[in-house]
């Protein structure tokens, strides 16, 4: 099942449910967390069931699965991971996303949790092709992906449009070993 998360060491995962919507806004009310996301910090535990609303849906229509983050055995969301989207009916590929507290940066999570979700991709699911829209400036998860195998492929010049201006995103890929 598309929603069953990936075995990771020293995390947990599990997909996005309604009760999870105070750790998704005390996540999301972060200016700096949200800083090259698409969204405004949310302000209400409606605009995090929205969220998950959206995740559910795209986990029920087979195209998406977002999976919560939390340290083994503590209650704190501390990001989300998964697959913005999955297409296996005109091609193999999937693009990956995630999002990460503050306190947690730099302290090598995504690391670990990365090389499982590609695996889930290129393994269990049988994707070609991983792929992870970046918004320009945002340094670290360019980091991030390169040091995953993942290239730049290019720029999308102002592909996005939030925050209220013209957002550039760079298009990182990697290919199935």
């Amino acid at each position: 099942m598309i929603t069953d998360p990936p075995q990771v060491h020293g995390f947990e995962l599990r997909a996005l449910e309604e009760s999870d919507a105070p750790g998704l806004l005390d996540l999301f009310s972060d200016p700096e967390v949200c800083a090259f996301m698409d969204i405004e910090p949310l302000q209400t535990e409606f605009e995090a069931l929205d969220i998950i609303d959206w995740a559910q849906a795209q986990a029920a229509q087979g195209v998406g699965v977002r999976w919560g983050v939390r340290r083994p055995g503590a209650p704190r969301l501390i990001g989300t991971v998964g697959f913005n989207r999955i297409e296996r009916s005109r091609g193999r590929w999937g693009e990956i996303a995630y999002d990460l507290a503050r306190d947690q940066w730099g302290r090598g999570v995504m690391s670990a949790i990365l090389p499982a979700i590609l695996a889930r991709g290129f393994k269990d699911w049988e994707l070609l092709r991983l792929e992870a829209m970046v918004t320009a400036g945002n340094t670290r998860s360019c980091a991030l992906l390169r040091r995953m195998g993942f290239r730049q492929e290019g720029v999308l010049a102002r592909r996005g449009f939030w925050k209220g201006q013209a957002w550039d995103q760079l298009v990182f890929a990697r290919l199935a070993d």
